[in-house]
């Protein structure tokens, strides 16, 4: 077994609790509705109802419209057009959802986990309606429910900050050092460190992994395939939940 395999293995041996980042590990959510499209929209919308002056260029991330909802959520947090433009992004993300793309092996990896005794839940950013509505079309909702949690009107309180892990190990009665998380960027990373939980970051190309070490994450792998395979692995040698 090499030294990467045998450390992946520890993050995965006793993992009662795996909790999933949405958009990345689960699924390409903006893969045929893209990104910058919902981002734009965003922007527009401000400068209609006259907020764009909340919103610095440096703060339009074309490639997640949720860098740009924390900006503007940061500096007017009880506005009721904070909490339209949130419902705005909201609307984009179910609409993604019917051509969403499946991230390879999440599927099986997602079933075979929860067949061997582990407790699923996803915690995101992204609404937990498309989660949900996402989760149906795919037959894994009976994995997670109803342990998902995804981002509401306080936005102060995505991710990076540990509040939707916090909330699944309260529900699920886990202890983090049970629990390990899979997610797709830094704020994952941080969400993770903050709450006390094992993490392994999912980079499906050579940026994201990049990224991903230079926040500080030691276990990386470029597909889930490896995995599953541990999983298999581990429950045929007794030494996951099951």
């Amino acid at each position: 077994m090499s030294a990467s395999t045998e450390h992946l293995r520890r993050r995965v041996a006793g993992a009662r609790v795996v909790l999933w980042d949405f958009d990345g590990p689960i699924c390409r959510l903006f893969a045929g509705h893209p990104a910058d499209h919902v981002a734009r929209a965003m922007v527009d919308w401000l400068a209609q109802n006259g907020l764009r002056g909340l919103l610095r260029e440096e703060e339009i991330d074309p490639s997640d419209p949720h860098v740009l909802l924390r900006a503007v959520g940061s500096r007017s947090p009880e506005s009721d057009l904070i909490a339209e433009l949130e419902e705005l992004l909201t609307k984009e993300e179910l609409r993604a959802t019917a051509s969403a793309m499946p991230t390879a092996y999440a599927d099986p990896l997602i079933r075979t986990w929860a067949a061997v005794g582990a407790r699923l839940a996803v915690v995101t950013n992204n609404s937990p309606l498309a989660v949900r509505r996402y989760l149906d079309s795919r037959g894994l909702t009976g994995c997670f429910a109803p342990h998902i949690y995804g981002r509401t009107h306080q936005l102060h309180l995505l991710k990076p900050d540990p509040h939707s892990l916090n909330r699944a190990l309260r529900a699920m009665g886990s202890r983090p050092e049970d629990a390990l998380m899979i997610g797709d960027t830094p704020t994952d990373y941080d969400a993770a460190v903050r709450a006390g939980v094992r993490f392994v970051g999912y980079a499906r190309y050579p940026q994201k992994e990049k990224c991903l070490r230079q926040a500080g994450a030691e276990t990386v792998v470029t597909s889930l395939e490896p995995l599953l395979e541990l999983v298999r692995q581990e429950s045929s040698a007794g030494r996951l939940p099951g």
